[in-house]
């Protein structure tokens, strides 16, 4: 375990403490201040300590961000995106290519929740005396608690069951506990925790509060944990079942049940919807949903003021983006057409010749390709062009092996009015919980549980109607086993760059089938009025059963004999 985790005011209190920006409230600790904190006149001043709350939210989104290992995230680690290049071997592109080891792995997924599941513990410690009204004291608590089981929930899902560490603040001189509690201990324990937060919380937060934890949070999040518990690659099916931390020994299937009562009971709440609109243009909601800093549908999220992070990391070199991953031909291909048929129906309408007409509408906010209008920093949209000549030369900057290794750059989430190399920022805030996750998490453990019952077709279909299909609706007298495909394929083109396929492909355990094999990009080549298309590879990727866990960062393992590392390691 990291011996960081000591109070060390510099460290611990000093760096980074802030208020959510959602508050609207300035840091009112200077450099000047700081320098003689320490947790007794932290703790003692109500201010600084709502500060110290405040400063646990700045790492909930680090898993999902979009250039999380310099050149791309967990996006550019699976068969979403190809990873940008890079000077060094980054985390994302061994992922890629099955070459990740303990002594090379990116070690954030390790050091970030235990830093802030310390500061969790520091503030539980000493909230009970600090000068704070006892009701705002209790909404503290259950929030910092929602917290910790963020957090955990964080460490759960990259290495398996960790190391709980209960309310104790050690120090450097303590022995920290190093043995890892099992997988269902670690579930357990989350459940609690968020169980005892929503009882507590308000269920949602609205005016100087919103952005904070609420109780819809918690329930979502225990939603998604038992989801996830269910899951066959750790519903008895993980890769050494009688290793307590890899999973559940035994499939038990009414694990489904509690994952669908719970994501249900986040329905039932109706303090959520998508956040629709095809009037004006068929899936406009799905875009608009995006660039609004307050909208019905996000139940958690890393608020920000305004950026451009993600334009930064997606859009084209002509904006002074692509920072990040480019999308691969086989995640284009997984859009189907307007109609809601997959583009492999022969009655799809899919024209080979003419790739993007008619397709999804979210294809078109989520991938740059081709012609697409982009804002300029002039103010005016103009097309992107990753075309190749009649020579066989790009075009521009943004073409095809110059800008983008894959012919395409990603459109996901981006506000289109803003560029990468505008002044200004989006007062976007990124989505770690949505409602239209909650809606697939129900009709996925739903239907593996009681099969393709109308509740499990309503769910998916509100997420296509919002997605602007027509129809919407999907084929009577689906089996239990084409339903699963059905929200599987749903999963990943309405959650793409959101941090889920990554998860997604490992716990359903098809890895070995998505993961091994040849990712593409496309080439688009004109010569007037002539526009061919040609898919062309761009990497092998490589998958190894012990990358379905994380390898626990070979630097923790050395610090202890008691911390054991994960099969196959």
């Amino acid at each position: 375990m990291k011996m960081k985790f000591a109070f060390t005011a510099p460290v611990c209190l000093c760096i980074g403490i802030f208020t959510l920006a959602s508050c609207g409230k300035k840091n009112f600790l200077d450099q000047t201040e700081t320098t003689n904190l320490n947790e007794q006149t932290v703790f003692a001043d109500s201010a600084r300590t709502v500060a110290f709350l405040s400063n646990i939210y700045v790492d909930i989104g680090f898993a999902e961000n979009a250039t999380r290992f310099g050149n791309g995230g967990l996006d550019a680690s699976c068969d979403e995106a190809e990873p940008q290049k890079s000077a060094t071997v980054t985390t994302s592109i061994q992922f890629a290519t099955g070459t990740v080891n303990p002594s090379i792995i990116s070690a954030d997924a390790w050091n970030l929740p235990y830093t802030n599941i310390r500061r969790v513990n520091q503030l539980l410690k000493h909230l009970p005396g600090s000068p704070i009204p006892s009701f705002i004291r209790n909404v503290m608590a259950a929030e910092a608690r929602f917290l910790r089981a963020w957090y955990y929930a964080d460490l759960l899902k990259h290495y398996g069951g960790v190391p709980l560490l209960g309310d104790s603040v050690y120090k450097v001189e303590d022995k920290i506990p190093a043995v890892r509690n099992s997988y269902k201990e670690c579930v357990d324990y989350i459940i609690s925790e968020c169980d005892a937060a929503a009882a507590v919380l308000p269920l949602v937060r609205i005016r100087e509060d919103y952005g904070r934890a609420s109780g819809g949070a918690a329930m979502a999040l225990k939603a998604r944990v038992l989801l996830y518990a269910a899951s066959p690659l750790f519903n008895g099916g993980g890769i050494n079942p009688q290793e307590a931390p890899t999973g559940y020994p035994d499939n038990v299937p009414g694990r489904w049940k509690l994952a669908a009562d719970a994501a249900a009971a986040v329905m039932n709440t109706a303090a959520y919807s998508l956040n629709e609109d095809n009037t004006t243009a068929p899936g406009y909601g799905f875009y608009k949903l995006f660039t609004l800093r307050v909208n019905p549908e996000y139940i958690f999220a890393r608020m920000q003021g305004g950026n451009r992070e993600l334009e930064s990391a997606w859009q084209p070199p002509s904006r002074n983006g692509a920072q990040g991953g480019f999308p691969y031909q086989g995640f284009v291909d997984a859009f189907g057409m307007a109609n809601g048929k997959p583009i492999t129906d022969p009655s799809s309408g899919y024209n080979a010749a003419d790739p993007y007409s008619n397709r999804d509408p979210r294809l078109a906010y989520s991938v740059i390709r081709d012609q697409t209008p982009l804002i300029q920093n002039t103010g005016l949209k103009e097309p992107v062009n990753i075309f190749l000549g009649p020579d066989g030369k790009g075009v521009s900057q943004d073409a095809v092996h110059a800008g983008t290794p894959t012919g395409y750059y990603t459109n996901k989430m981006l506000d289109e009015n803003i560029a990468a190399n505008f002044i200004h920022g989006s007062q976007r805030c990124f989505p770690l919980m949505r409602y239209a996750e909650v809606l697939l998490n129900f009709a996925e453990a739903q239907n593996e549980y009681a099969g393709p019952v109308q509740e499990v077709y309503n769910a998916v279909e509100l997420v296509r109607k919002r997605a602007g299909l027509s129809p919407y609706e999907l084929p009577a007298a689906l089996t239990k086993e084409q339903m699963r495909e059905v929200i599987h394929a749903e999963r990943r083109v309405e959650l793409a760059f959101e941090g889920h396929r990554f998860w997604d492909v490992r716990r359903w355990k098809i890895a070995p089938q998505t993961e091994n094999k040849q990712m593409t990009g496309m080439e688009v080549k004109r010569n007037g009025a002539n526009v061919t298309y040609t898919i062309f590879p761009v990497r092998k990727h490589n998958f190894r059963e012990a990358m379905y866990l994380w390898a626990i960062p070979q630097g923790e393992t050395a610090k202890s004999p008691e911390l054991k590392q994960n099969p196959s390691w």
